[in-house]
């Protein structure tokens, strides 16, 4: 196969506060580049009218960089593939706009991708020493704005069968982390300081909800009102019991997601299980995964876990080869579900 033969596809993601660009020759890696915006740790989350403005500023040297890289001219795509949603909507407007032009540009196909697919099919990658999951399997996607477990019956064959009735898993970390005095973002903090405490130190709610569903809200009052109650005998009980408190924290999230994710094994009869999303880089998570008996567990790289372009190019290969185009008249949504 010569080079005019291979298919290149240029993915782009701006769902957040990430702008990030990848190239991919079919379903490999050649460039994964991620430009991260610093700016909301001093607000303490994600401000929307920012990351729009740090996007414009950032799309163009990220794509750059990304062709660069990977040794490909822009010249050579065959297609480029963009998140339309979920996400933020001045966030998603910027990634939308930039890719409608240049392939409008190049007069090439232009392909849509559904961010939480995207979480999903990162484990369709071809990369060493990573199997790909057979279908059908079971997909838990745990992120700052989604917590999900969805049958995937084919790449583009996905039911959503639990969801979060609240507050997502990331965002629990980050607002409980930021109870105990942790800086934003708290997740990966919670996960460093866990591994040097006892998960059995301290007792934390787990909300009782039907089905597949989860909710953590109960989680988040049961830490506030137990760290109220302490601090109120001792201002410094947080610093004194950060380790014990973020693992103790993390076992009951890692406990609230595996209760359901071992019912919804039950319930279909699938042991194929593929985890996706910023918070499945979360060591506690892996080590309940790949140490639970009967499981055919798969967990993606860490650089495809958080926010990342290589799973769009990987979704935006996939629709190619099916001939799944998108019209230039299509627009960012916000709230986007498959």
């Amino acid at each position: 196969m010569n080079n005019s033969d291979k298919i290149y596809i240029l993915g782009i993601e701006s769902s957040c506060d990430d702008t990030a660009a990848a190239v991919l020759c079919e379903d490999v890696i050649l460039s994964n580049i991620v430009a991260t915006q610093e700016v909301h740790k001093k607000y303490g989350g994600v401000v929307p009218e920012i990351a729009s403005r740090a996007h414009q500023q950032n799309i163009v040297p990220v794509v750059h960089q990304a062709l660069a890289e990977a040794g490909v001219d822009k010249s050579q795509l065959k297609a480029v593939a963009f998140t339309r949603g979920p996400g933020l909507m001045g966030s998603l407007l910027v990634g939308t706009s930039f890719a409608k032009s240049l392939a409008m540009g190049l007069a090439i196909p232009l392909i849509e991708v559904n961010h939480m697919q995207g979480h999903l099919l990162a484990h369709f990658i071809t990369e060493s020493g990573y199997e790909k999951p057979a279908f059908p399997f079971l997909g838990l996607t745990i992120s700052g704005g989604h917590t999900q477990i969805v049958l995937v019956r084919d790449y583009f064959d996905m039911q959503v069968i639990g969801k979060t009735l609240d507050d997502a898993v990331g965002e629990a970390f980050d607002k409980c982390g930021k109870m105990m005095g942790l800086p934003y973002p708290a997740g990966p903090l919670i996960d460093k300081y866990a591994k040097e405490g006892d998960p059995t130190a301290f007792k934390f709610a787990k909300p009782k909800v039907k089905g597949l569903d989860f909710s953590f809200s109960g989680l988040k009052t049961s830490v506030l009102y137990f760290l109220e109650k302490e601090k109120a005998k001792n201002s410094n009980f947080c610093v004194e019991n950060r380790n014990d408190l973020c693992a103790s924290f993390q076992k009951t999230v890692v406990d609230i997601l595996m209760d359901k994710l071992q019912k919804a094994v039950r319930q279909t009869g699938i042991r194929e299980i593929a985890i996706g999303g910023g918070v499945s880089a979360n060591t506690g998570i892996r080590q309940a995964l790949t140490h639970h008996e009967g499981w055919i567990t798969h967990i993606p790289k860490f650089e495809y876990t958080t926010d990342n372009a290589a799973m769009i190019g990987i979704v935006g290969y996939l629709k190619y080869i099916r001939k799944e185009f998108s019209d230039v008249s299509t627009a960012a949504k916000a709230r986007y579900t498959f």
